[in-house]
């Protein structure tokens, strides 16, 4: 039986911007829901208190786990510095809400292009900064989760083998591969050997139809996916990340234009049956 815990974006309730008042209400939902953990997308501010968001997954008996999504002004290969000390200040609320994965777009920053591949140059640039990373997140026992995402949004690291290959470079034991079906929907040749082949490199996997919409209603190969999970006995997260246009504010910031055929809760019920009838 593979060792997984099943768990809601914020996004699943809120838009992308954590503030007090709504990041409890996502937790809140989160648990009502059913799920086992909440992804908290930490803000760039880092303006987070994780004292108080500590208490309240205590309260409504839900783990967490954290990510962060550069932005432009941090990506690595032009802003090492400053995107090293963005991540290690994630890596520090990481560590004050007592949990132990920080994942997401740790690559570079979203919306930034050279026009052209990335270059050896920069791979170094890169390699360095994770390298460091990764020393200062095992002094504090964390591991970091790296997120592949599609050409429309980064240059870097579309594939799961461009994250891989930028690991190998830095010799950590503690840097692994976060996928996102909606980018393998768009990068990969299939969903059955970049899971394969990442092994136990794979530590955390955000779930989403090909639309974003429900799970099971789209063009994502889900056989192909669970069977590879399956294979090589995955241990870690499923987190879903579908988006809802019936949240205030959701179709502007992740370019939702279509008008979802479900609102929030009952998108995010319906995706965790079907997660939970696949894992079965």
């Amino acid at each position: 039986m593979m060792n997984i815990k099943l768990g809601a974006s914020l996004l699943s309730w809120i838009t992308p911007l954590w503030n007090a008042e709504s990041g409890k209400y996502a937790i809140e939902k989160t648990a009502q829901a059913g799920f086992d953990l909440i992804e908290i997308l930490l803000p760039g501010s880092m303006d987070f208190d994780a004292s108080t968001v500590k208490k309240q997954l205590k309260d409504n008996h839900l783990e967490a786990v954290c990510s962060l999504n550069l932005p432009k002004d941090a990506h690595i290969a032009f802003e090492p510095e400053a995107a090293e000390k963005l991540i290690k200040k994630a890596i520090d609320k990481v560590y004050e809400l007592e949990t132990n994965l920080l994942a997401g777009v740790l690559h570079g920053g979203i919306g930034v292009f050279t026009g052209k591949p990335i270059t050896e140059n920069e791979k170094e640039i890169i390699a360095d900064v994770w390298s460091n990373l990764a020393d200062y997140a095992q002094t504090r026992s964390i591991d970091i989760a790296i997120e592949p995402i599609n050409r429309y949004e980064s240059y870097v690291c579309n594939r799961a083998e461009n994250v891989l290959e930028l690991i190998k470079k830095t010799g950590k034991n503690n840097l692994f591969l976060h996928l996102d079906t909606f980018h393998m929907n768009i990068e990969e040749d299939n969903f059955y050997d970049p899971i394969i082949k990442s092994g136990k490199m794979l530590k955390h996997i955000h779930v989403t139809e090909s639309h974003r919409g429900m799970l099971g209603e789209g063009t994502i190969n889900w056989e192909e996916f669970f069977s590879a999970l399956k294979k090589i006995n995955f241990e870690g997260n499923l987190v879903l990340e579908n988006f809802s246009s019936s949240i205030p504010g959701m179709q502007e910031k992740v370019s939702l234009w279509q008008k979802s055929p479900y609102d929030a809760q009952t998108l995010a019920e319906g995706s965790l049956a079907f997660l939970k009838k696949h894992l079965s």
